[in-house]
């Protein structure tokens, strides 16, 4: 039987606890021998990350034990922190003192391979002939540099870090380490401040010499406005790369004389945004052909013959892709789709057949919880695309006079893009009868270049209006209630919260977690990865200094009358916690209704179960006392004015 009752107070299954103790966000799938392994955040051990495998009895357990994390803090946003080879010896970097160790299969007691106190941080790890190759960051004092790197196994540079050979560096960045097939050349992608990898990169190419080392290299594409991804060595002559030269991210191959032949041109997406060292979108078969993901909003898995440029769709039902590697006729997938949890799966490419090694949920709600999600694109100032997410809860309707409240998720980055997958967060407010929108403003990836340069000088801008479009699109369409219309983001979705309620008179309400509100401070206390994202985001300092001051929501307060809710973890190397407390000092001096809840423990991104319960009860329990409507089985949250 259906109970009747308004819009938010609908009582759901889908419990805050639940998101916490059932979400352990799978990663990085590869095959060690037979065996898969894969990477896994265990919200329930403090938020690290293990390496886990399938168990005799078809159950996870773990490669990797407590208390080990294996994160790399290169970047700050890491990626490739561990590697094994076919015997199950495992390398990894661990998060608490950044050493590379070496745990030997049936061993619960890992090595250390590198130094204590070294101020070495090691990522996109490989193993090769006994030594592992990795990108290595130096940090020393305010200085960081990066080189390539070769660290051996035998735990000979712990206690001596001269015996960690530095194979190449000459550039701020690296990062996609190749040897040809024949060992005497290496290819790797590199570039320098102020590009951020998604603005311009180059493919440099050198010759290794008796010790293993490159003296001089070329570059052979690549330039500050061309994006270049993911080198792999097709044959000792030539390279296969991604490339945005023509404005789209596509597969082109590229000799030793640095000819740049396109191998499918395409107006999708066959890269995105390197935000993790060491990410993938394609694979080279055995036999010559490449296995791509392929993104225009949503992916697809495409089959290229290079030698043609023919393409053939892979039948699967993903509609979010993350290529991992292949061993024989089988290929390992990260993502999911809007009725498919996310995590890892086997896809047999000749049988079709698909199979889950591991989900990033225990278990999905029932369906009749679970929204329908629908793409679609609002006009305000130009097309904005976006995923809505309807009221659904299979056993409550609201009265025929009532519009539901809307949330409009932003995502952060902003260089990144919000995913067509089912999201049991996004589940736990639908559930209770609040819509949300997963808006893909302009600067968002997955649309080609152009839609991504949308941002370029404009943040603040173009991401506020983009949003603003999109909630007022649904309202007029008679989808939403244009009183009840919310914002929340994280990190850089957190700028744009702040932004567009300073800005507009739009949102009931503004949650914002870990974001930007000041862009000074914040240009000189973040970190050395994003310490120079803004030149393209706002404009190079010091010539666009009075943008950086009044584009800044702390310093547009006084334009806010709506309540905010502020969340934010003391240990944020990149958006530090000084960010919400000024924007909290700024809310109290104004006498605006807010709540400031800082977690000890917690970086950029919540990870441990206790945040993500807290956070997520904070918010829900926010946008009830502000909307209007009484949320079920949460604590209420003490908003404050002063």
């Amino acid at each position: 039987m259906t109970t009747i009752a308004p819009y938010g107070s609908w009582r759901s299954p889908i419990s805050a606890h639940d998101l916490a103790e059932s979400g352990h966000a799978v990663s990085e799938g590869t095959w060690v021998g037979n065996d898969v392994w894969w990477l896994e955040l265990r919200p329930s051990e403090g938020g690290r990350f293990a390496v886990r495998t399938t168990g005799d009895n078809g159950d996870p357990i773990d490669v990797l034990p407590e208390p080990w994390n294996a994160r790399t803090r290169v970047h700050e946003y890491g990626g490739g922190a561990w590697a094994a080879d076919d015997d199950g010896t495992l390398v990894f970097a661990e998060f608490t003192d950044q050493r590379l160790y070496r745990l030997d299969r049936g061993s619960r007691s890992p090595v250390p391979l590198t130094s204590a106190d070294s101020g070495f941080r090691f990522a996109d790890l490989t193993w090769r002939d006994g030594e592992i190759i990795a990108v290595r960051e130096t940090h020393s004092g305010d200085l960081v540099e990066r080189d390539i790197v070769a660290v051996p196994v035998d735990g000979t540079a712990d206690g001596n870090n001269k015996a960690i050979r530095s194979i190449v560096s000459g550039s701020h960045f690296l990062a996609y380490p190749r040897f040809s097939p024949d060992g005497t050349r290496l290819a790797w992608v590199a570039w320098d401040h102020p590009q951020m990898p998604w603005d311009g990169t180059e493919l440099r190419v050198g010759d290794l010499d008796r010790a293993g080392q490159v003296g001089e290299w070329r570059t052979l594409a690549g330039s500050p406005t061309e994006s270049l991804l993911q080198p792999e060595w097709r044959d000792d002559d030539h390279l296969t790369i991604i490339t945005d030269r023509s404005g789209w991210w596509n597969l082109a191959e590229v000799d030793l004389q640095g000819e740049v032949t396109p191998l499918h041109p395409d107006e999708a997406e066959y890269g995105d945004a390197l935000w993790f060292v060491g990410l993938a979108w394609y694979r080279l078969l055995a036999d010559g052909r490449i296995l791509a993901s392929r993104t225009l909003g949503q992916s697809e898995l495409v089959i290229i013959d290079p030698a043609t440029g023919a393409s053939s769709v892979v039948a699967q039902p993903l509609t979010h892709i993350v290529l991992g590697p292949v061993r024989g006729t089988s290929v390992l997938l990260a993502g999911g789709s809007a009725k498919d949890a996310p995590g890892l799966r086997r896809l047999d490419l000749e049988s079709g057949e698909i199979t889950v090694v591991r989900l990033s949920v225990d278990s999905l709600p029932d369906a009749g919880y679970l929204p329908v999600a629908e793409s679609r694109t609002f006009t305000g100032d130009r097309e904005v695309h976006a995923i809505v997410y309807p009221p659904r809860n299979a056993d409550f309707a609201a009265p025929d006079d009532e519009l539901p409240p809307f949330v409009a998720f932003v995502h952060g980055g902003p260089t990144t893009r919000a995913p067509f997958v089912v999201n049991p967060a996004i589940a736990y407010f639908t559930s209770r009868g609040i819509g949300v929108v997963d808006v893909n403003y302009g600067g968002s990836t997955g649309y080609g270049r152009e839609y991504r340069e949308r941002l370029r000088g404009q943040w603040g801008i173009v991401d506020v209006e983009d949003t603003v479009a999109t909630v007022l699109g649904l309202a007029d369409a008679g989808l939403a209630d244009r009183d009840r219309l919310g914002i929340r983001g994280g990190s850089a979705g957190g700028w744009t919260v702040l932004a567009a309620l300073t800005s507009s008179d739009v949102f009931a309400a503004g949650t914002s977690y870990f974001g930007v509100a000041e862009l000074t401070q914040f240009a000189r206390d973040t970190h050395d990865f994003e310490s120079r994202y803004l030149d393209g985001l706002i404009g190079p300092l010091p010539e666009a200094a009075d943008l950086y001051q009044s584009r800044a929501p702390l310093n547009r307060v006084d334009n806010l009358s709506t309540p905010v809710l502020l969340l934010q973890g003391l240990d944020d190397p990149i958006v530090p916690p000084s960010q919400a407390e000024l924007f909290r000092d700024a809310l109290a001096r104004k006498g605006i209704p807010h709540a400031y809840i800082a977690f000890e423990g917690e970086s950029h991104g919540f990870r441990r179960a206790s945040t993500i319960v807290s956070a997520t009860e904070a918010e829900l329990s926010f946008y009830g006392q502000v909307m209007g409507f009484d949320p079920v089985g949460v604590p209420a949250l003490e908003l404050v004015s002063e």
